[in-house]
């Protein structure tokens, strides 16, 4: 990917309601949001789009649900996005408005996904933008989530759904990067 094919970053869910540690558990990455932030940096320094996702929860009980604190952006997610989604389901492809109408419209082929939860929304997204036929990126260490109780009642670590997140998406649906290693390509 080179600075001229203007890649659209996705910031998925960044909102604060994840950081209800009570109800969500342990979580993986602390460096995520710091990420997030100098991905953002580095979009708005070469006036690259940048979407925001917001997730709007219908379930009243839902640490992300509309009109509670928790479905508010963390303090990471600064300026005006050129696309502002809302969604209640994983996929910020089915959203409103319409993300993939609005990529065709900008005539955006690549796009940089970052955000929460690493495999939940974010992969989800990046499967359907995959199957779309966009050059998509996700940025692994710009991503993070939770343990998940397996069906035999272990926990399964964040640490290890996260990289069988990127070994699912890696090749087939997404090529998985870092914040520097993208960075690096984009110095100058």
């Amino acid at each position: 990917m080179n600075a001229l094919q203007r890649p659209a970053l996705i910031a998925i869910d960044v909102q604060s309601g994840f950081d209800d540690r009570a109800y969500w558990g342990p979580r993986d990455n602390p460096a995520c949001e710091d990420n997030i932030a100098a991905l953002l940096a580095l979009w708005r320094d070469r006036s690259w789009p940048v979407v925001f996702v917001r997730h709007d929860s219908i379930n009243p009980q839902s640490t992300l649900a509309v009109g509670t604190p928790g479905n508010d952006f963390k303090d990471v997610i600064t300026g005006d996005p050129d696309l502002l989604v809302s969604k209640t389901v994983n996929s910020s492809f089915h959203g409103t408005p319409d993300l993939h109408a609005w990529l065709q419209e900008e005539g955006l082929e690549h796009v940089v996904i970052c955000g929460i939860t690493t495999n939940h929304c974010c992969e989800t997204t990046a499967r359907v933008a995959g199957n779309l036929g966009y050059d998509t990126y996700f940025v692994i260490d710009a991503t993070h989530t939770f343990d998940r109780q397996a069906l035999d009642g272990s926990i399964i670590p964040a640490a290890m759904i996260s990289d069988m997140t990127a070994a699912n998406l890696h090749g087939e649906f997404a090529t998985v990067t870092t914040t520097e290693a993208l960075s690096e390509a984009h110095q100058g």
